[in-house]
């Protein structure tokens, strides 16, 4: 409809993974030279990517890392072990290529994509790009984060990062973001969205002790009951307890979907953008592929609502992307082993 917002258009375009290239695939992994699902979650992860891209054999070899970068005001509640001045030092640690994400985006060829959708700074870069919705989100504990408006602008800021991306030839994409204090919002939102009690969801985040533990658990708490967020209106839920960051991840998520590109889902922020984004649009948790189980409380909860299950497990709490990153290369060999390999019929090796 004319009146349907960007957000809105390309939740509605976003389809059911392909069945008869899945067929395919399925069919080719049991003529290949190894016993029958063998390879495992590898053959899974095959299956997956045919049915997303429609192609038995897609490159993936152009793929990034979008890193979404917003400041919090709950962090005046002291809710994060370092200080809210760290998030836009941070970001130009990503445009130098100094962090964490950086040094494994190198390892494995993924080109890292930093994004200002909110930080509560003016940063200027060459390679930053700039879309932000306001410097920083208010503070949850004693209203909402931001107005409906401004949640539906952060989705739609991702949702044209993927499509531009897209359109310079990039096939994988990867979640990632910074923001200090973004577990407080992100366990807010798991909460609201799933009914979770906080004790049950909120972890040490950056690090911090039991007392300020104790605090987040109450802050959030506060959160919930101030702004009753609707958890059947996923844009309500991340207007009044989420985070510029996440909603922005979030339309990477429906846009990279929309393309029928495949996005790796880093750790618990990251994911809890995936279960908004899988609220909005169902379909669109068949383009989700996990990464690795954070070592943050509520992330294994996150995942089973998803639908998803960790790759990897490497008790990793970092954010910014790693853990996708990390686990790009075994996204790439799935597809490879399909394709590499020998046929029964090829090598001449007799079948059971």
């Amino acid at each position: 409809m004319e009146n349907e917002s960007l957000w809105e258009r390309t939740a509605a375009r976003i389809g059911g993974l392909d069945e008869a290239a899945m067929a395919k695939a399925e069919h080719k992994l049991d003529r290949l030279t190894k016993p029958p699902g063998s390879l495992g979650r590898l053959e899974e992860l095959a299956r997956q990517l045919a049915g997303i891209t429609g192609e038995l054999k897609p490159d993936l070899s152009n793929k990034a890392v979008v890193v979404m970068a917003g400041d919090h005001g709950v962090c005046a509640e002291g809710v994060s072990a370092f200080p809210a001045a760290v998030t836009p030092q941070m970001v130009l640690n990503f445009l130098n290529g100094g962090a964490a994400v950086n040094v494994l985006a190198r390892h494995v060829g993924a080109d890292v994509v930093c994004v200002d959708i909110g930080v509560n700074a003016e940063l200027n870069h060459p390679e930053l790009l700039v879309r932000k919705v306001r410097p920083g989100t208010d503070n949850i504990a004693v209203g909402p984060a931001m107005s409906r408006d401004e949640a539906a602008r952060a989705i739609e800021v991702g949702i044209r990062i993927a499509d531009e991306l897209a359109e310079r030839g990039y096939r994988l994409f990867a979640t990632g973001e910074m923001g200090i204090g973004n577990t407080t919002p992100s366990s807010a939102m798991l909460a609201a969205l799933t009914g979770a009690e906080a004790a049950d969801v909120v972890g040490r985040g950056t690090g911090i002790g039991d007392e300020a533990l104790s605090k987040k658990r109450d802050v959030i708490r506060r959160a919930l009951d101030v702004n009753r967020p609707d958890a059947n209106d996923p844009l309500d839920v991340l207007a009044k307890v989420g985070g510029f960051e996440i909603a922005g991840l979030v339309g990477v998520i429906l846009g990279a979907a929309a393309r029928r590109c495949p996005v790796v889902v880093d750790g618990f922020i990251s994911s809890v953008a995936a279960l908004a984004a899988a609220r909005i649009a169902p379909l669109a948790a068949g383009y989700m592929l996990p990464s690795h189980l954070s070592q943050e409380l509520g992330h294994r909860l996150l995942l089973e609502h998803i639908g998803l299950r960790p790759i990897l497990q490497m008790d990793m709490r970092l954010g910014e992307g790693t853990g996708a990153v990390l686990t790009f290369p075994i996204v790439e060999a799935a597809v490879k082993l399909m394709n590499e390999m020998a046929t029964f019929e090829s090598a001449g090796v007799s079948e059971q």
